[in-house]
């Protein structure tokens, strides 16, 4: 055996110096591997369609960055999912981010669509007696709460000459409320895209209200955590970008549209292209007009007591990088 010298010691130690510096490369690679982005989606929109095409992984594929897929069934538990970390990046309505703000969730408007107000209704079933607004006096009407459509509800009673303390609220997320708009649990449905669609070509539901005729706009929005957009506004930018670029497609692709989004989401095309009609394509920032829109949606939530405190949209608007 060969006797353990200082000397062997001392070339132990020089071959083992060297074989943690030859290692050291590869863990900083490691360490400095970008994170995944991950985003939320719902079961229709912009963000399918950019999910089935595969554009933003080859346009973030050269950054290292890979991305990540998660489906909500409303925008609520979308920014829900935000709010606790597990996604980076999502889509909702006008609504969610207001009921999230008041909830002290760490987001931010980045991006909003151009209003859609014939993309959410109120229906009732095909041979209910309601035949408008004003007869949902005393009645219960479903929808998810704190969506998209829960303003909508709310400005069409207000239109009606009703307040929201006139009607029963059931809420229920869109599967389990079109299993009781069909039992007939519910007096009518406060609902959207695509599941509108469907209710209306597959139940024979029948439509008594939408956002149009100055109702609502029914904007779409994008957001971010906030703490992902800070520190990774190159790839937001990245994101709205292919975005934008999906939306000058479709505009004039909608048959291509419904049959991406019909294979994706797997509902009949004739129930797609009545949806993809009714919505509306063109990211742009928010401006003063939106920002102003959304104020109006927070106060009026206040007011009826549904959120907790007054809120200052403003606050949470993303500020791209100069």
């Amino acid at each position: 055996m060969t006797p353990f010298t200082p000397r062997r010691r001392t070339l132990i130690g020089l071959l083992a110096a060297i074989g943690l510096s030859m290692a050291l490369p590869g863990l900083a690679t490691a360490a400095d591997k970008p994170d995944p982005l991950r985003i939320g989606y719902q079961k229709y929109g912009t963000l399918v369609l950019l999910k089935a095409r595969g554009t933003l992984e080859k346009r973030l594929a050269p950054l290292g960055i890979e991305v990540k897929w998660a489906e909500f069934p409303a925008g609520p538990q979308l920014l829900e999912g935000l709010n606790v970390g597990s996604v980076d990046f999502g889509t909702t309505g006008e609504t969610p981010p207001i009921f999230a703000q008041a909830a002290g969730a760490d987001l931010l408007y980045i991006a909003t669509e151009p209003p859609a107000p014939a993309g959410e209704g109120i229906v009732v079933p095909r041979d209910s007696a309601i035949h408008s607004v004003k007869e949902l006096k005393g009645k219960k009407v479903a929808l998810n709460k704190g969506s998209n459509v829960h303003y909508l509800l709310v400005r069409a009673l207000e239109k009606a000459g009703l307040k929201y303390s006139d009607i029963t609220p059931v809420y229920l997320p869109p599967a389990d409320a079109r299993a009781a708009f069909e039992r007939g649990s519910v007096d009518a449905w406060a609902i959207w895209d695509p599941f509108y669609a469907a209710a209306e070509k597959q139940t024979g539901a029948r439509r008594i209200a939408d956002g149009r005729g100055g109702v609502v706009d029914n904007n779409q929005f994008y957001l971010s955590s906030g703490s992902y957009a800070k520190k990774n506004p190159a790839v937001i930018k990245a994101v709205i970008e292919e975005l934008a670029r999906l939306d000058a497609w479709s505009k004039t692709h909608l048959d291509e549209v419904a049959d991406v989004l019909s294979a994706q989401i797997g509902l009949d095309k004739s129930i797609v292209q009545l949806a993809a009609n009714r919505a509306s394509y063109g990211v742009k920032p928010l401006d003063g007009k939106i920002i102003a829109g959304q104020q109006r949606i927070a106060d009026t939530f206040y007011q009826l007591k549904l959120i907790p405190k007054k809120l200052v949209v403003r606050d949470i608007v993303w500020q791209a990088p100069k």
